[in-house]
């Protein structure tokens, strides 16, 4: 494993979700929409929204507020879509709302606490950072191998 500098530092979309703010990789970050029309799919997780058609390409999308068993709200205006880039498959993620990038220097970043509430697998750290904290989202470990396999053949 190769040693972070002091110096070095992360690029995070952040967006709230609930009451709490996460950031993902900016790398990992491919856009960002307004919330579009989605199709549901049946026999699906109750976490997978369905499928939206973004400029003709198939895109599964997963609702996090679901995923991360957090209170069920309705969509709103600020309501976003971030289209990422999971396990090399192309998904969307809806979100309460995007809010910045930031920057953030590796020296202000903590292993999450054990006693989480969020499935820590998840989390990557949490992020120090003015007076907020950021918890830094491993969007890879979001879906477990068996639900990857569903999402990919929603991709196909």
């Amino acid at each position: 494993m190769e040693q972070i500098k002091a110096e070095d530092e992360l690029q995070l979309v952040t967006f709230r979700l609930a009451s709490e703010e996460y950031g993902l990789p900016i790398t990992k970050v491919q856009e960002i929409n307004r919330l579009l029309p989605v199709t549901k799919l049946p026999q699906t997780p109750s976490f997978m929204e369905g499928i939206i058609n973004l400029r003709g390409r198939i895109i599964p999308v997963i609702d996090l507020r679901k995923r991360f068993q957090l209170s069920i709200t309705e969509h709103d205006d600020d309501t976003r879509i971030v289209v990422v880039e999971m396990n090399g498959q192309t998904v969307g993620v809806t979100v309460d709302a995007v809010k910045e990038v930031v920057r953030l220097s590796t020296a202000n970043i903590e292993t999450p606490p054990a006693s989480i509430a969020v499935d820590s697998r998840f989390i990557n750290g949490v992020g120090k950072t003015d007076d907020r904290l950021i918890i830094l989202l491993d969007i890879d470990q979001v879906l477990t191998a068996q639900e990857e396999v569903a999402v990919k053949q929603m991709n196909e």
